[in-house]
């Protein structure tokens, strides 16, 4: 037997140990990291994707541009507002990623800002991707299917720290479908396919006198796309 197939065998129990049995805490990790450690570092795109170049500015834009995203409503409101901006843009709007990535901004906790606007970036098209599907007059919306408060969440309040997680805070995992159109030539295409994340929010409580949903709500961070908490 060659000695390193038992290391090979060892590996691949490990690899289903992980997929399997600890998932569930490895999504708590995935999804509550910017809560726990802080802003973190923007993180290189993958080779081939360029990092797009995303600069916001630390106030709200003015004049026009992208709908702005609605503060108030309630948290799963606010989440699903959160998430119609985040996948719904047109290349042949005028507009750059940018202009997409600041109304995003306007509505950051400034406490998890710079990372947010990170998790923005791996949203959005790069430049050069805006570029290419500007020539096809391509555009992007969300149809979200669901919105709800994982399991998992409860899990991570539980075993955070005291201040850990700021009061008021909670997750709504999305779950939809992305769609996109444009013209190929003169032919019309389209495509779709399911996606899921999560949308990691903060809201003050309710102004009194104006219903339990009239607090103001800002956005935290974003899972990754295609890994939230369950």
């Amino acid at each position: 037997m060659n000695p390193a197939d038992p290391d090979r065998r060892r590996r691949r129990l490990l690899i289903a140990a992980i997929a399997g049995g600890l998932v569930l805490l490895i999504l708590v990790g995935v999804g509550i990291y910017g809560l726990l450690r802080g802003p973190a570092t923007s993180q290189p795109a993958p080779s081939g994707d360029p990092a797009p170049s995303i600069t916001v500015s630390p106030t709200p834009t003015t004049g026009t541009g992208p709908a702005a995203v609605p503060r108030f409503g309630g948290p799963e409101a606010f989440a699903r507002a959160v998430s119609d901006a985040l996948f719904t843009w047109d290349t042949a709007s005028g507009y750059s990623p940018s202009d997409y990535a600041q109304v995003l901004a306007d509505v950051a906790a400034d406490v998890e800002a710079d990372a947010f606007v990170s998790d923005v970036r791996a949203y959005l098209p790069t430049t050069q991707a805006w570029g290419q599907l500007r020539q096809y007059a391509t555009r992007q919306w969300l149809t979200i299917d669901s919105a709800v408060i994982p399991d998992a969440w409860a899990t991570a309040v539980e075993q955070a720290a005291p201040g850990q997680i700021p009061e008021g805070a909670t997750a709504y995992t999305i779950t939809g479908t992305r769609h996109r159109d444009g013209t190929w030539g003169t032919t019309p295409v389209e495509a779709s396919r399911p996606v899921s994340f999560t949308v990691f929010l903060v809201c003050t409580p309710p102004i009194p006198g104006r219903g339990a949903n009239s607090g103001l709500c800002e956005v935290l961070r974003l899972s990754e796309l295609d890994n939230p908490l369950r």
